[in-house]
C-alpha cells in the first residue's frame, strides 16, 4: 500500500513538473516571437532607410473611420474609438468666429496673445529692473488653475517675458482665459484684479483692467472651442494568437524608435521635441502579458504637415503584422480597409477648422490651450 502510495506522488510530481515547464515554454516563445517581430533584420514602415517618423505615406486603404473623441472624456480604458455613422467631419461652425473680433492693439511682438488671453496693460512710474518684477510676481503664476504671465518692454522696445537682468518701461500681465478644465470665472478674475492693486503701490503701477463681462463671456466662447477641438485619435491593435510578453513588448516598441518618458509612457517623437502618438500597452502593472496595443494621437497637439495619422496608421500595420495580430475596433471587430481616405478626409476637415479659429494644430497656442 505504501508502495502504491508513493507511486501516486511521484507520478503527480511529474505531471506539476510537466504542466510548469510546459507553461514556462509557453511564456519563453512568446517572448522570442516578440524579439524575433521587431529584429533589425525586418523591413519598418517607419525606421526603415529614408523613413521618417512623422512623413510616412502608407497607402491609403482605409478603416471603418473611428471618430473624434473628445479627450477630456470618459472613455475608460484606451480602446479604439466606436465606428459610428455620423458625419464625416467635425462641425464646429460659429461657435469659433469670436476670434475673429479679438483686439488686436496688443503689441505683434509680446508674447501674449488676445485670443487666449486676458491682457491686462500695466503702466510704470518709472522703469523697473526684471529683479523686482520677478519678486513682486512670485505668488501670481495661476488664478484658479490659470496660467499667469509677466511680459515687459524692454529699453529696445521688445517684448519679452520679464526676467532677472532686464530693465522694462512697461509690463503686462496676461492670465490664460480658459484652460481644458474650465473657464476664468468672476471669482477668478476678481482675484487677479485684488492681487494687481495690492502690487501696484509697491511697484509704482498703475494696471488698466478691462471689462470684466467682456473678458468672462470670451473664456466662456474659448472655453467652448477647448472642447470641441480635444479630440484623439485611436488604433488598436489585439492579439489573435498568444498574449505579448509586457517587458518585451516595451523592449521592442522602444527599438521601433518610441521613446519610454519619465511618467511611463511610450511616445514616437516627431524628430523636433514633440510627439506624433503614443502608446498604451493595456496592462495593469501586475500583468506580465498583454493582449492590446492601442496607439493614441492627440490631434490638437500635432501639426498637420506632420503626418500624424498617417504614421500612426501605418505603425499599427506594422505592429499587426510583426506580432501576429489585427487592427481592430472598440468591440475587437476588424477595422476593414475602406474608409482610411474617410478618416484622413475628416483629420483634414479638423485640421482646417483649427486654421480658420486661428490656432492650428501643434502650434504654440494650440500646445498652451490642450496642454
Amino acid at each position: 500500500m505504501v508502495d502504491l502510495q508513493q507511486s501516486l506522488m511521484a507520478i503527480g510530481g511529474v505531471i506539476v513538473a510537466g504542466v510548469i515547464a510546459y507553461n514556462k515554454w509557453q511564456e519563453w516563445r512568446a517572448k522570442k516571437s516578440v524579439e524575433q517581430a521587431f529584429s533589425t533584420t525586418q523591413d519598418d514602415v517607419l525606421m526603415g532607410d529614408g523613413a521618417v517618423p512623422g512623413r510616412a505615406e502608407p497607402t491609403l486603404s482605409a478603416f471603418e473611420a473611428p471618430d473624434l473623441i473628445p479627450e477630456h472624456a470618459d472613455t475608460g480604458a484606451l480602446h479604439a474609438p466606436q465606428v459610428s455613422p455620423g458625419p464625416a467631419s467635425v462641425d464646429i461652425g460659429d461657435a469659433l468666429a469670436w476670434s475673429a473680433s479679438a483686439p488686436s492693439d496688443v503689441p505683434r511682438r509680446s508674447p501674449l496673445d488676445a485670443r487666449i488671453d486676458c491682457i491686462v496693460p500695466v503702466t510704470l512710474e518709472a522703469p523697473l529692473r526684471g529683479e523686482r518684477v520677478t519678486q513682486a510676481f512670485q505668488q501670481l503664476h495661476l488664478v484658479g488653475n490659470k496660467p499667469v504671465r509677466v511680459v515687459g518692454q524692454n529699453e529696445a522696445g521688445e517684448w519679452e517675458p520679464v526676467a532677472v537682468g532686464g530693465v522694462y518701461d512697461e509690463l503686462q500681465v496676461g492670465v490664460q482665459l480658459a484652460t481644458r478644465f474650465g473657464a476664468l470665472t468672476e471669482l477668478e478674475f476678481s482675484e487677479l484684479a485684488s492681487k494687481l492693486d495690492r502690487m501696484s503701490d509697491d511697484l509704482g503701477a498703475r494696471p488698466e483692467l478691462p471689462d470684466m463681462g467682456e473678458v468672462i463671456a470670451q473664456a466662456r466662447d474659448l472655453h467652448q472651442q477647448i472642447n470641441q477641438f480635444d479630440a484623439q485619435l485611436s488604433i488598436n491593435i489585439r492579439a489573435t494568437g498568444e498574449p505579448w510578453p509586457v517587458v518585451a513588448l516595451k523592449s521592442a516598441l522602444q527599438r521601433q524608435g518610441m521613446e519610454q518618458r519619465p511618467d511611463g509612457q511610450l511616445v514616437m517623437p516627431d524628430g523636433e521635441g514633440s510627439l506624433l502618438f503614443s502608446a498604451n500597452i493595456n496592462a495593469n502593472h501586475a500583468d506580465h502579458n498583454s493582449t492590446q496595443i492601442t496607439l493614441l494621437l492627440p490631434v490638437a497637439m500635432v501639426a498637420s504637415d506632420r503626418g500624424g495619422f498617417k504614421a500612426m496608421t501605418a505603425f499599427a500595420k506594422s505592429l499587426a503584422n510583426r506580432l501576429t495580430g489585427a487592427v481592430v475596433d472598440d468591440d475587437g471587430q476588424p477595422l476593414p480597409d475602406a474608409a482610411l481616405a474617410a478618416i484622413a478626409e475628416q483629420v483634414g476637415d479638423f485640421y482646417r477648422e483649427m486654421d480658420h479659429a486661428g490656432i492650428p494644430a501643434g502650434s504654440p497656442l494650440a500646445r498652451r490651450l490642450f496642454a
